[in-house]
């Protein structure tokens, strides 16, 4: 007898603790219907969210929360018969507030059943309504990066899957190598590269360098799709999911043959300045003297023994020191900083042409290979 009484007491514990847990939850509405769907009970959740108190709202049916317009389609009822049927209803809608404001609600109903019979349902309601316009804010944002992407013609900007492929495309895309969207999606990427890049496959090592190193950058040749070639920047970075899976690359291209052309013609241009400004300091040098002049249209390797007071021949000798002098003795601060990078390599690659290293001293231009 005494033990039935223990149990039957913490039975009666444990309803008022879970009742006490149930009441006390603000984030969910938590309340029961009867089987027609008259509200029997209440929360703090029902009310903070649905703005009712507990004697506003007890004894009437549940309908009340649904906008007109779904009453009148009957989704009440609806929603009730299938939990009924299936045991559980779960939704997504629009609900009212005591206030007549709307809010996005997630809805699951779950029918209560004891000894076989229904004796009514239980109601939980989440207000959803800010991660909706989160995630809408979310969307929004991601349809205006891919209009923008989309929209960018300087830059070729697109994706690869982890192999390669080309899987989107944009109107840069289209303008800098000449292909359709629906030329390219679906190829493998290397077709951008000339046929000597491909076989001595430059795409997969590139990628490989991208995974390795998380980004890769180079400047070459690239072949459009009518067979010419342009210089391009590349940028091709590895794209990975929250647990860091690799998804793809994201790959941008852009055409810099215009930036390249004016540079090679401004390296000329300097090459050609250093050469009159060497001539012009020879002739000061020489002081105008006929047998050092006859010794420069003859050239370096052409030295021929003249008459000449010893004044040529000092004239002559310090012609010859000036054109055997290094850059250094030419450019005294190209020895002091030599240390210092004043090197500045670039190289190129393209058909039929030659890797080649520049660096410069002033207006002086020197190249080698």
């Amino acid at each position: 007898m005494v033990q039935n009484s223990t149990q039957q007491r913490s039975l009666f514990d444990s309803e008022r603790r879970f009742r006490l847990l149930v009441e006390g939850v603000i984030d969910y509405a938590i309340y029961m219907l009867d089987p027609d769907g008259i509200i029997t009970n209440w929360n703090a959740g029902a009310r903070r969210i649905k703005g009712y108190e507990a004697e506003e709202v007890i004894g009437r049916h549940f309908g009340m929360f649904y906008p007109p317009e779904d009453r009148e389609a009957g989704m009440p009822a609806r929603s009730l018969a299938t939990a009924r049927e299936k045991g559980k209803f779960e939704a997504e809608g629009w609900r009212l507030r005591n206030d007549g404001t709307k809010f996005l609600a997630s809805v699951v109903i779950d029918a209560i059943y004891e000894d076989g019979e229904l004796i009514g349902f239980a109601k939980i309601t989440r207000d959803i309504t800010e991660r909706n316009k989160s995630a809408q804010a979310l969307k929004e944002s991601e349809r205006h990066f891919r209009l923008l992407v989309k929209g960018v013609t300087d830059y070729a900007l697109y994706m690869l899957d982890p192999n390669g492929i080309v899987s989107n495309w944009n109107a840069g895309g289209q303008r800098i190598k000449g292909y359709l969207p629906e030329e390219i999606i679906g190829q493998h990427f290397s077709r951008f590269y000339s046929p000597a890049d491909q076989a001595a496959g430059r795409p997969a090592r590139a990628l490989q360098l991208a995974l390795e190193n998380g980004r890769y950058e180079e400047e070459g040749w690239r072949v459009r799709k009518d067979g010419t070639f342009f210089w391009a920047s590349v940028i091709i970075d590895p794209i990975r999911d929250d647990d860091n899976k690799l998804l793809g690359f994201a790959k941008i291209t852009r055409d810099i043959s215009e930036r390249r052309e004016a540079q090679l013609n401004l390296e000329k241009i300097q090459r050609q300045l250093a050469e009159s400004q060497k001539l012009d300091a020879l002739g000061q040098l020489t002081g105008g003297d006929h047998g050092s002049h006859s010794y420069v249209e003859k050239g370096r390797g052409q030295r021929r023994k003249e008459p000449a007071s010893d004044s040529s021949h000092r004239n002559r000798d310090a012609t010859r020191r000036f054109l055997d002098a290094p850059a250094a003795y030419l450019c005294p601060q190209t020895e002091r900083q030599s240390s210092k990078h004043r090197f500045a390599g670039q190289h190129s690659f393209g058909p039929g042409s030659s890797g080649h290293r520049s660096w410069q001293c002033g207006a002086t231009a020197h190249r080698s290979g």
